[in-house]
């Protein structure tokens, strides 16, 4: 077995007096414990010498959901030293940040969506989703109404309490990665499965294609994810970032890719398209980690990359198994998703007419649902 890892550090904080942050590392901890309940006005100087965009940061520090932070910084009810401040902006070390709460916060009303969804399994607790590729998972600033959350609502599905703009929601997927998605329909189920999630008891296995062959499997990869310095919008190794493991078993090993079985450890975000990129074998078709793709490719085999890239139409990542137990019942339960039919021409081209895998069953055919060996 192979172990890939990465740097770690830990972050500490230090609160001298309300609302003024002083930390020895970017990686500020959250202000929660120092101011709660939130006043009606807030203001904090900042000490780190950088900081990510500014409704980001808000949300990480006063324990709101992202989409309360980006409501205030839109209703011009955050500035930064006197003046009104874009969500993106970034904070440095001697910024005054203020934040005035409104006095009443009508929660925000969640349309109902008319899109299909796959619910492979539901009772009176929970739901089971199979997540198409292009839906984003709850309301968020640029989708508040097109979201899985606004597509439950639609089809009269009840739904926890959760966090504000996120009923239900237990964990989450990619906007462009498919999969198996467990929904809450009830305050006790969501705190067990919440519980369960931190504590390891949910098993999650992706499947994935990615760009060459790894040199053993299974190949762990220890890393510590955090955002990116210079791109806000992206996750990175860092020294700054927290621990994470994926475990990565190679199915099938084809001319130009393979197809792996990814077990999550952590849940970090874009945790799987980090961990392969840093590992020098990123996920076929991603856009934003792929380091080149094809063009990683070198002789012959680069014209056969480029082509086998076109037929990706966005990341080739599933969330093809989940298992846990009932948080009610205490039972077992298991749920397999098949290779999604939108990224069917790319595992099949991957495959060639050597191993001749068909565009339905793929995963069954190639025993990904068979124990790890």
């Amino acid at each position: 077995m192979r172990r890939k890892t990465g740097p770690k550090v830990a972050a500490s904080l230090h609160i001298t007096s309300p609302g003024t942050i002083v930390s020895t590392s970017p990686d500020v901890s959250r202000l929660t414990s120092h101011v709660s309940p939130l006043p009606p006005q807030l203001t904090f100087s900042v000490l780190p010498p950088t900081t990510e965009r500014l409704d980001r940061f808000l949300a990480d520090q006063l324990a709101l959901s992202r989409t309360q932070a980006a409501r205030l910084v839109a209703d011009q009810r955050v500035s930064v030293n006197g003046k009104a401040a874009r969500a993106s902006r970034t904070l440095e070390r001697g910024n005054r940040v203020s934040v005035d709460f409104p006095e009443t916060e009508p929660p925000r009303t969640l349309r109902p969506a008319s899109i299909a969804l796959e619910v492979v399994y539901e009772d009176e607790y929970l739901a089971v989703i199979n997540k198409p590729a292009g839906l984003v998972v709850h309301p968020a600033p640029g989708h508040w109404d097109d979201t899985l959350v606004n597509a439950l609502v639609a089809r009269g599905t009840t739904l926890s309490g959760g966090a504000a703009g996120r009923p239900g929601i237990v964990h989450r997927l990619d906007r462009d990665t498919s999969g198996l998605m467990v929904v809450a329909k009830t305050d006790l189920a969501h705190r067990r499965l919440g519980a369960m999630l931190a504590s390891r008891r949910i098993t999650r296995r992706y499947a994935a294609l990615c760009w060459g062959h790894l040199d053993q499997s299974p190949t762990v990869i220890e890393a510590s994810l955090g955002r990116h310095q210079q791109d806000r919008k992206r996750v990175a190794v860092t020294a700054a970032g927290r621990p994470s493991r994926t475990d990565a078993y190679v199915v099938a090993r084809f001319a130009l890719v393979d197809l792996l079985r990814l077990e999550l450890h952590t849940g970090r975000t874009h945790q799987i398209r980090v961990h392969l990129s840093y590992i020098g074998h990123p996920v076929v078709g991603d856009p934003v980690y792929g380091a080149g793709g094809s063009r990683r490719m070198s002789g012959p085999q680069r014209t056969a990359a480029e082509a086998l890239e076109r037929l990706a139409p966005r990341q080739a990542l599933h969330a093809a198994w989940l298992a846990f137990r009932h948080p009610i019942t205490g039972k077992p339960v298991e749920f397999q998703a098949e290779w999604p039919a939108d990224l069917a021409p790319l595992l099949v081209n991957a495959a060639g007419p050597r191993d001749a895998v068909a565009p339905t069953g793929a995963l069954a055919y190639l025993r990904f649902f068979e124990a790890h060996g």
